[in-house]
């Protein structure tokens, strides 16, 4: 296998790992949690297939216009949109209202928060749950675990193979001149 080949290839496992921890694992170390946007209720702000970070924030701090992950009312997956509103309940706590910005309407809830943090919007990476989603299913994973590690074993076997040829090569060499010298042609 070439040099340029195994160059290419180390490159593309240095640069898919570098990416990894900078998707994955940087923004975890950062106290940041990740989402991958699944709906197009944010379109025009963040696309659909894009990968949110979110920074847990005291619910008290949250303002009108901040961009929030919450589970709403009656429902079990999380949805990211943006506070429109907010009022005070007759017990005194914070009643929010949200709507997703390509959503024409509000959300039809209104909520207070169980929990006293609340992830709020820092970052996106556009298109990137795409890639992360299609890292989730266990073929592609085991390609791209495979695949390098293929590349690999067949490098290192090349290798070995063309070092072993040189070395029968260079046994024959150093036989027939060692015949040559020991059976030396007489001249008289």
């Amino acid at each position: 296998m070439s040099r340029t080949v195994r160059t290419a290839v180390t490159t593309l496992c240095v640069a898919a790992s570098v990416v990894v921890v900078l998707v994955v694992l940087l923004p975890a170390v950062l106290g940041l949690q990740r989402y991958v946007i699944t709906g197009g209720s944010m379109t025009g702000t963040i696309a659909r297939g894009s990968v949110i970070y979110s920074r847990l924030t005291p619910a008290g701090a949250l303002r009108v216009g901040d961009i929030i992950t919450f589970v709403p009312p009656g429902q079990t997956s999380p949805v990211t949109h943006r506070i429109v509103g907010i009022a005070k309940s007759d017990a005194g706590a914070r009643v929010f209202r949200t709507k997703g910005d390509f959503n024409k309407a509000a959300d039809p809830w209104r909520f207070t928060f169980s929990q006293p943090r609340q992830a709020r919007y820092v970052f996106r990476i556009p298109y990137m749950g795409y890639v992360l989603a299609v890292l989730s299913i266990r073929a592609v994973r085991m390609v791209l675990i495979g695949l390098p590690a293929f590349v690999i074993a067949i490098s290192l076997l090349w290798s070995l193979w063309r070092s072993a040829g040189e070395e029968v090569l260079r046994r024959e060499a150093a036989g027939a001149a060692v015949t040559s010298v020991s059976t030396g042609a007489e001249t008289d």
